[in-house]
């Protein structure tokens, strides 16, 4: 397609790669709950699963080393009455959960150190929590930590209000009150906002600690569920939701901006739900569809986001998660990797990978990732302090060392994924090649053109070898090339033109030797500006000549071809003669067969 370019991107081949079942994490009782909620949460240690249990609501917890079919009987989580709807990881402790239940509590967890599902015991036995948030009246939909403060979480309800918790103290001296239920929420990088999404179908940004919507905007016009994501360090929001005709849409928000940049972006016309994740490090966008098996990619850049590509996979997911940044597999070039639910009974692991065969770390796919540090704490943030979490150095990971800490703005140097300099050295020291010689002055083409008339000149009988070279070669310029045959093409003889008509070509391939440079005088006699008018006259003279013998021997073999025509014209009268004879005599007397053979031996000598 003529016009179209490529947008450079280090993840434009980003693809996925599904594992295989034995890999997977199989035998599992995964939550039937209608809630919207993405049923699964991961870190690089450990995946929390909503389970289907009875007596109670429960959740289970996977160490990620192990894999393939789980025992029928694991250790849960248990200390809730009612199902559990979601979970959430501590960003800065691997060990620490939050769940929230339709029983209206926010219950904490600390995994237990060295946690394993496999255990002598007949029955083993459950976890229980180790803190319990009261202060909703109905369900507890969602529990999210803030990204940047230490032990500071969020939790939406069916009383239509978002609670701030300090873990700490147990208390909620924060509350968003909401016109209707909240559907998601989401935190900005530095913790400070907060943006939701809820059933009256707006989009609401909330100054967190002023209790206070700062921006709301008309969101989604669909009556299904609608999602919104932070991304990142970035002052932009993504949101994912329908039409009125039921399409499903993704938009790109400004806070402060009362429409989304360019537009509601359509993406097909699916029922299921669109999950929004976004990649910190790479900014890269995904979409994975519940109730499908497709989970779309975009990169952000210049205030759009671009399609990179799509996962497709034949089994859907009804619940996904995506591990952190500092969880990926550096050594596969894995850029984000996510955990799908699949027919409620096993989670497949998904690797997206960027396409690379070096055996090296490379630093501009994996900038710095956010740590296990907190900026502040929470009696700090609370009292109006924030800041960028700090970041590990990737390349650390790749070591196997301990996790080096970057300061939050620490960009990577580039020098290493320049490929274009190192060669420079290696090419200034090695020597030039072969090097084409300096183009021959007026009077060098002049003393060449003569020389090779000179060779030409009343020696048309002669035959040029064929081993031996052109004369040609010597000059690199081809506009004097055509001036040497001119005194051989003046000199043929009319009578023989389709003979003669070879002759330059072979010429041109095999002539004789040119005799050495040295042995021509060159013309100083004349100036440089008539040398170069004579040169010129030569050769259009030269050019005159042949175009006029081309003429000639055109003519000449146009009135040959009619001759030739004529002749074929009589050849086939004389054979349609002969037979009709035949025909007419039949077998016949010794003279009459004498006849046929004379005219037919006249017909073959007509042929030749």
């Amino acid at each position: 397609m003529s016009g179209r370019f490529v947008r450079a991107s280090k993840y434009r081949h980003v693809f996925g790669k599904p594992t295989r079942k034995e890999f997977c994490y199989d035998n599992l009782r995964i939550s039937h709950n209608a809630w919207d909620t993405n049923l699964i949460k991961a870190n690089p240690e450990y995946l929390a699963v909503n389970w289907e249990s009875s007596g109670g609501g429960a959740f289970a917890v996977i160490p990620l080393n192990e894999r393939g079919k789980l025992p029928d009987q694991i250790p849960l989580f248990r200390g809730h009455t009612a199902a559990v709807l979601d979970t959430d990881w501590n960003p800065f402790n691997d060990r620490l959960i939050a769940s929230a239940s339709d029983d209206g509590k926010v219950f904490i967890w600390q995994v237990p150190e060295n946690f394993t599902l496999y255990t002598d015991a007949e029955e083993p036995a459950d976890v229980s929590p180790v803190s319990k948030l009261s202060g909703h009246t109905r369900k507890v939909g969602h529990v999210l930590f803030n990204p940047a403060a230490e032990n500071i979480l969020a939790s939406t309800s069916g009383d239509l209000t978002v609670k701030v918790w300090d873990v700490e103290t147990g208390q909620a001296p924060i509350a968003l009150k909401h016109p209707d239920i909240v559907q998601s929420l989401s935190w900005s990088a530095n913790g400070t906002m907060l943006v939701t999404t809820s059933r009256d179908k707006k989009l609401r940004v909330w100054d967190v600690r002023q209790q206070s919507a700062v921006h709301e905007y008309q969101g989604h016009e669909g009556a299904k569920n609608s999602r919104a994501v932070w991304l990142g360090e970035h002052n932009r929001i993504a949101t994912t939701g329908f039409s009125r005709m039921s399409d499903r849409q993704v938009a790109l928000w400004e806070p402060g901006r009362q429409d989304p940049i360019g537009g509601f972006t359509s993406l097909d016309s699916i029922s299921g739900v669109c999950m929004p994740f976004w990649d910190d490090g790479s900014n890269c966008l995904y979409l994975a569809g519940k109730g499908d098996g497709n989970i779309r990619y975009f990169e952000y850049e210049n205030d759009k986001l671009e399609f990179l590509a799509e996962y497709k996979s034949g089994d859907p997911q009804r619940g996904i998660a995506f591990v952190p940044r500092r969880g990926v597999n550096v050594h596969e070039n894995e850029i984000m990797r996510a955990y799908k639910t699949v027919n409620d009974q096993y989670i497949e692991p998904v690797s997206f990978t960027v396409p690379r065969r070096a055996e090296t770390f490379q630093s501009d796919i994996y900038p710095p990732a956010t740590g296990l540090k907190p900026a502040v704490s929470a009696k700090e943030w609370f009292d109006g302090k924030d800041g960028i979490p700090a970041k590990i150095d990737m390349e650390s990971i790749y070591e196997g060392t301990a996790p080096r800490e970057v300061p939050a703005d620490y960009k990577p140097p580039t020098a290493f994924s320049s490929p274009a300099q190192a060669p420079v050295p290696k090419r200034e020291s090695t020597p030039p090649s072969a090097a084409r010689a300096p183009p021959p002055s007026v009077s060098d083409q002049k003393a060449s053109m003569s020389a090779i008339a000179n060779k030409f000149q009343d020696n048309e009988d002669a035959e040029p070898s064929e081993g031996e070279s052109s004369p040609f070669e010597e000059v690199p310029r081809p506009a004097p090339r055509a001036a040497a045959p001119v005194p051989v093409r003046t000199s043929l003889p009319p009578a023989t033109p389709v003979q003669k008509l070879a002759s330059p070509v072979r010429t041109t391939t095999a002539a004789p030797a040119p005799a050495p440079a040295t042995s021509f005088p060159a013309a100083t006699s004349f100036p440089a500006a008539a040398a170069a008018s004579s040169a010129v006259g030569s050769v259009e003279a030269s050019l005159a000549q042949i175009t006029q013998l081309l003429e000639q021997q055109s003519r000449v073999i146009g009135a040959q071809s009619d001759k030739i025509q004529a002749q074929s014209q009589i050849i086939s009268h004389l054979a349609t003669e002969v037979e009709t004879l035949k025909k007419r005599v039949g077998p016949g007397p010794q003279d009459q067969s004498e006849r046929i053979r004379q005219l037919e031996l006249e017909l073959e000598a007509a042929k030749s």
